[in-house]
């Protein structure tokens, strides 16, 4: 039997946060939009994010809160559509949403409710949405894309790719986008897992082996940046917000340093420490300011062990340089099986940064986390899913 032809004006391929928000917008302007997508259900990822409640966006973002080898690119979307646009639309479906720290919304029931806006948004602009339908092939003619598929073939004048990074394959990442941008004519920057927690190995592994569990807040310095926030040791080393955020700028062999003691000057703690509790042991006075286990662990393996009192300036100086600048030595990252999100991706210098359009191949569209675009943690990376697709929603 002949494949079923189906003809849009838009397709588009990929079925979560920038895919579904390109194709309500679209489907809004008046255009014939078709999204498919190779997973069993749409937005997985929302559905996924901020433990089920969605961090849907940031109030305050700025294009300083991307990575990316052009940092210009993302500009002109995010400008043209901010967070309280995407605001305006929850509180329009009468989704309850809170702040949880930082400029970070979440919704105070399920994350469900952002995916069933979008998906109402799309209906109600006579988007049609179909899944378990993957790509098989892909042909540009001089009428625009057929794209072969399991669900037969489909002709559109605008093809979006709107599929993603290759973190979290287990919810269907694939380098799907990458493939075709490649074989478009874009290069690719490499790519890495992004907001990823970090491993350690041997000794340094050995030294918080026993101590999987224990959080607190720390301040994270990599590379020229810094991000205060919680970290947790886990049982192959370290995770939390701060080693998240501090991971898309490290890499193996760069120095990283962790403050155990934020907002407190540990020179100056330890000089009163001697003055007012002068009998007391430094792993006491050490426990009232971080987790017991770790005072302990830092006493026992680099402070040694004695009242304070018999500390002079040489040992306080050296301690007081361990505990704001304690050195981290991670060997890798969990990779993409936990990473949020991907670094690198399609180079953003041969497309449109205001219709996301190909330089290369007029019709042909990228948004999303398939672009060397990257947020950092915090509901960033949805804000420029939302304003990725909505450049292109209004262009195609």
């Amino acid at each position: 039997m002949a494949d079923t032809l189906t003809r849009c004006d838009v397709l588009v391929i990929g079925a979560g946060a920038a895919g579904l928000m390109c194709a309500l917008t679209a489907g809004q302007r008046g255009r014939l939009v078709q999204v498919i997508d190779h997973a069993n259900k749409v937005g997985k990822k929302i559905l996924m994010s901020g433990g089920g409640r969605c961090n849907f966006t940031n109030t305050g973002t700025t294009p300083g809160n991307f990575l990316s080898a052009n940092p210009h690119f993302c500009k002109s979307a995010l400008a043209r559509y901010t967070p309280a646009d995407f605001i305006d639309m929850v509180e329009r479906h009468g989704i309850a949403y809170h702040e949880k720290e930082l400029g970070q919304l979440f919704c105070d029931v399920s994350s469900k409710q952002i995916v069933r806006m979008l998906l109402d948004e799309c209906a109600a602009a006579g988007v049609q949405i179909r899944t378990d339908c993957g790509v098989q092939n892909i042909e540009r003619g001089t009428d625009g894309f057929h794209v072969q598929t399991a669900r037969g073939v489909f002709h559109s004048a605008s093809l979006v790719i709107a599929t993603g990074g290759l973190s979290i394959p287990s919810m269907g990442a694939s380098g799907f986008g990458y493939e075709v941008a490649r074989r478009f004519g874009h290069e690719l920057l490499p790519t890495r897992a992004g907001l990823v927690p970090l491993t350690l190995s041997g000794k340094h592994q050995e030294r918080f082996a026993e101590l999987s569990g224990v959080a607190l807040p720390v301040e994270a310095h990599c590379n020229g940046q810094s991000f205060r926030n919680s970290m947790l040791i886990t049982h192959r080393g370290v995770s939390g917000p701060a080693i998240l955020q501090i991971s898309s700028f490290w890499q193996p062999g760069d120095d990283l340093r962790l403050d155990l003691l934020p907002g407190l000057d540990a020179g100056e703690w330890l000089q009163r420490m001697k003055r007012e509790r002068s009998a007391a042991e430094l792993r006491t006075v050490l426990s009232e300011v971080i987790p017991r286990r770790l005072a302990l662990r830092l006493c026992e393996q680099w402070l040694g062990d004695k009242p304070v009192r018999q500390l002079d300036e040489r040992q306080i100086k050296a301690a007081a340089e361990l505990l704001s600048g304690f050195p981290l030595v991670a060997s890798g990252t969990e990779g993409y099986r936990t990473a949020e999100v991907t670094l690198g991706g399609v180079d953003t210098r041969k497309v449109s940064s205001s219709t996301m359009e190909s330089q290369l191949v007029p019709g042909l569209h990228f948004i999303g986390e398939v672009l060397d675009v990257t947020g950092w943690l915090g509901g960033y990376n949805f804000q420029w899913a939302w304003a990725s697709g909505h450049a292109a929603g209004n262009a195609v």
